[in-house]
Parts: C-alpha cells; structure tokens; sequence
C-alpha cells in the first residue's frame, strides 16, 4: 500500500474510531401506559443509564392523569427501569405524552398505549418531537411505520452490519454475484431473527457479537488479499459465506430487537415490518457503495484497489477493536 493510501487509511480509521462504541447498539427509550382497570393505569419507562435521558430524562404524562403512590426504579443491566401507577379522568386520547430531555439526546423513544377498550396504539418520539398527542382510537395504529424506520435505522447505525455488507461489496465485482449474495445475507439473519424472536432458538449474545465482529475482520481480511489474477474461494462462493455469517448476525438483529421490545397483539407484524425496514437500509448501502465505486473507477481507474484496500483496512481495524472488547467483558 503506498503512503498516500495509508494516510487514507489512517484518515478513515480516525473519523470512524468514535463510533466504535456504539457498534450494535439501537436501544431507545420506551413508555408503556397499560389500563388496569377503568381509570387506572400502570406506568413503564425504560432508558439506558449511560443516556442523557436515563440520568435526568423525565415522563411528561396526561394532564388528566396524576400519580397514585410512590414511582419505584430499578436496573435491568444496562437499563434503567421505572414504575408507577396513574389514576386517570376520562380517556387518555387527545392528551399529550412525551419525555422532558429527549431533545437534548440522539436517541428516540417508543410510546405504547394500551387502553382496555381500544386497540394498542405505538408512537414514535424523536428529539426533534419529544411530545405527542394521543391520536383517536379510530386512527390507524403506525406500529408499521414506526418498526419499519427502526430496522432502517438498525442497519445504518448499527455499525458492525453495515461494514459487513460494505465489505461484501467491496469483496466482490460482478453486480449479479452481489445480488445472490446480499439475498443469501438476507435470507439467513431472518432465519435466526424470527427463530429467536419467537423464542424457537436462542444464542449467548456475547459470543454472539464477538463472533460478529470476527466476521467482519474476515471480510475485511479478504478484500485486502483479493487480486484480480487470484479468484479466492470467498469470492468464488460468497454467499456460502454471507449466509454462515447472516446467520449470526441475525442473532444480534434479535438481540437489538429485544432490547426495543414488541408490542403485544402486533408481534407478527412489528417483526416483519422491522425486517422489511433492514432490507431497506441494506439495499440503501449497497446501491451508495455500488454508485461510489462506479463513480471512483470513472474518474481516477488506478485509484480504485487502493481506495478499496484503504477502507479494508480501516474497516478490520475497527472490527478487531470489537472483537477484542466483547470478547474481555
């Protein structure tokens, strides 16, 4: 690799390296408001204690509602968890719930309503709207929507997925054979998705998640050996190798997943609409990287390997880093 690659190299690695912290991570704050009975109602609330929201954040509840007794908090791993129960006038649709901080944070924040005489309603808040008001019962609930925008954010933000189809593409050159291997990807982490999601298999997350990172070292590994005289066997058969791999990354989709939660009575559809919205996020990646490397390759040909090698380096750079911390915490 030349010196004006490995200050690419070096570049990249520096303006990534701050990300690698939060490698999988998707975990947003929820508030869950259940109807008891007529005009009681049971309060959750969930933030990571490493947020800004589990520190100081704050339930901005109905107007008409008022707290019956004492809050109680607790931990949960990494997770800080807050109860109370709420005596409430009248209905609670048309009355605004939302979280005091959240627009101080980068994270967002899932609201589920279950009133006994109407079907569940999931909100989605945002910092840039970190109150709402309660929709009418006859509004169409948007778990779709919500849970669609979540797996789209899951494979943009959850680092470790997306260098692992970044490197994919980069592995490869025939657009066709990208196709077949991004399916293969696919079609695997669904598999273990669904399976663990309905409690049909299950996997120990750390060795999970080293083993992902691992992964990714391994693309990263090959795309810097790969000659264009010298066909190795991953890309002889990539997607033998991208559905191993799928399979596991499918365990951490399951894992980010479950942190988030499912809201019960729209579990099938939450599921699919949040693979739906993976397979969105990863078409995304592949068609900006794909543009990128056809762009690159018309202006400057001879810049293209090293670019690729540099990014690869940068990449398993990363990757190692993962590996080596989930596998010594």
């Amino acid at each position: 690799m030349t010196r004006n690659h490995a200050v690419l190299w070096l570049v990249f690695l520096l303006a990534l390296w701050p990300t690698s912290v939060r490698a999988d991570e998707l975990r947003p704050a929820y508030i869950e408001m259940t109807e008891q009975s007529p005009g009681q109602w049971s309060l959750l609330w969930k933030a990571s204690t490493n947020s800004l929201l589990g520190q100081s954040g704050e339930v901005i509840i109905p107007r008409n509602c008022e707290m019956d007794g004492e809050r109680q908090r607790e931990f949960a791993g990494s997770n800080i968890l807050t109860r109370m129960a709420l005596r409430c006038n009248g209905s609670v649709q048309g009355q605004t719930i939302g979280l005091k901080g959240l627009e101080l944070s980068t994270t967002d924040a899932l609201v589920r309503i279950a009133p006994l005489d109407s079907a569940m309603q999931t909100i989605r808040l945002t910092p840039d709207e970190p109150a709402v008001t309660l929709p009418e019962p006859s509004v169409i609930s948007n778990v779709a929507a919500t849970y669609t925008i979540i797996g789209i954010e899951h494979i943009l933000l959850g680092f470790d997925h997306l260098f692992f189809v970044l490197a994919l593409v980069l592995l490869l050159r025939n657009g066709w054979l990208i196709a077949k291997t991004v399916t293969a990807f696919t079609v695997a982490h669904s598999l273990t998705l669904v399976g663990t999601t309905l409690g049909w298999m299950s996997l120990p997350s750390q060795p999970v998640e080293a083993v992902i990172a691992l992964s990714i070292v391994f693309l990263a590994v090959e795309v810097i050996k790969s000659r264009p005289d010298d066909i190795r066997l991953s890309e002889r058969f990539p997607w033998i190798v991208a559905f191993l791999f799928g399979l596991l990354h499918g365990f951490g989709f399951a894992g980010a997943l479950a942190e988030i939660g499912l809201p019960e009575g729209d579990v099938p559809l939450a599921l699919l609409t949040f693979n739906l919205g993976v397979e969105i996020g990863q078409l995304a990646i592949v068609a900006v990287a794909l543009a990128a490397i056809y762009f690159l390759g018309r202006m400057r040909g001879y810049w293209l390997q090293g670019t690729k090698t540099a990014i690869a380096y940068g990449i398993g750079s990363i990757a190692t880093y993962w590996f080596i911390e989930r596998t010594i915490a």
